[in-house]
């Protein structure tokens, strides 16, 4: 196979532009290409020559992924089945603000692996192989393709970013970290980094490695328990990284990037929707500088786990709010299509 042009760094283009007798500024203009124009085909470089173009097309591939079928939700939602250039599929997801006072807001959820490994019990890509990471192009890919359909559909530009699809992010560190860096580089779609949030189910050695690379971008942790117990029956990487482990590299972010990370909590009925589990999250809080976002539950087949009832939501809600957390109620969207949270399983519809 040709290599993938989009694997290379900008010095590689130009080393390859030199040692094929062309000039030095061509690599320049074909890297804003790629990644400022999103052009997926050699023949769209219209200011290069015909010659060169035949020149990189007989080098190098574009691997762009396709989108295979779009659902659209009874809200607005629209989920996409994305073609890899293998035949793999990945979901993503366009969400739209349904508030009055926030109608721009546009959030693309996008994947960063074919599957996952974490075998999370509440979560339909759990229940999935790993097949695969995404490369940084293909994350990219997703997010064009969603402001593609934004700009269609609501006449509005992309304006957040989630990567809460598929995949553990954290898992395919490099990948992620170089598709965050297409994604808000001047050279690329200039977004800003503060309008990204990346979401782990929990991996303390690479939160660090975040603060260490002193990212930009927001950081949200898929907590669901705030008790060792609870969360080694629904997170298995827990009896890898327990909650004492995950403190300790929260807060260690903390330190290093000065950005407060975000607890995404989901309340099962009976499980983990009591009182007492508000007040070990609350407790836990009080150890990590965090604010709570109390996600509603999204059925599964593979899972037995109900949403808890709008009463104990509130309560527990109420109960944070209360002492002082700033906490968040997230209704689900895209249900229907079975594009909520936890949801997403890259199935061919």
């Amino acid at each position: 196979m040709k290599t993938d042009i989009r694997k290379l760094t900008a010095a590689q283009l130009k080393d390859w532009f030199t040692q094929n007798g062309e000039q030095g500024f061509r690599a320049k203009q074909v890297h804003e290409w790629l990644w400022k124009k999103s052009a997926h085909t050699f023949g769209q470089m219209s200011n290069l020559s015909l010659h060169l173009r035949e020149k990189l097309e007989g080098a190098f591939d574009i691997r762009p992924l396709t989108v295979s079928t779009e659902q659209r939700s009874n809200d607005g939602t629209i989920k996409s089945s994305f073609r890899l250039f293998d035949g793999n599929l990945v979901e993503g997801v366009l969400i739209p603000s349904l508030r009055s006072d926030d109608q721009d807001r546009m959030t693309a959820c996008v994947s960063s692996q074919v599957g996952c490994s974490l075998t999370c019990k509440f979560c339909a890509t759990g229940y999935m192989d790993r097949k695969r990471n995404l490369d940084a192009a293909e994350i990219y890919d997703q997010v064009v393709a969603i402001d593609r359909q934004a700009k269609t559909t609501f006449d509005a530009p992309l304006t957040n970013i989630v990567y809460m699809g598929m995949g553990e992010p954290l898992l395919n560190y490099k990948n992620v970290l170089e598709s965050v860096d297409r994604i808000t580089s001047p050279d690329g779609l200039g977004m800003s980094p503060k309008r990204i949030t990346v979401s782990t189910a929990g991996i303390a050695k690479m939160i660090k490695q975040l603060g260490d690379d002193e990212v930009k971008f927001n950081l949200a942790l898929s907590l669901h328990a705030a008790n060792d117990l609870k969360r080694d029956q629904i997170m298995p990487i827990n009896e890898s990284n327990s909650l004492q482990n995950l403190a300790e590299s929260l807060n260690y972010f903390y330190r290093k990037t000065g950005t407060r990370v975000t607890f995404e909590y989901i309340v099962f009925y009976n499980f983990n929707d009591t009182l007492q589990d508000a007040k070990e999250l609350w407790e836990f809080t009080k150890r990590v500088p965090a604010k709570v976002n109390i996600i509603e539950y999204n059925p599964i087949a593979e899972a037995n786990f109900t949403n808890t009832d709008p009463q104990t939501l509130d309560k527990f809600a109420g109960f944070l709010d209360s002492r002082g957390v700033i906490v968040n109620v997230r209704r689900s969207r895209g249900k229907d299509i079975d594009a909520a949270c936890g949801q997403l399983a890259g199935k061919e519809k």
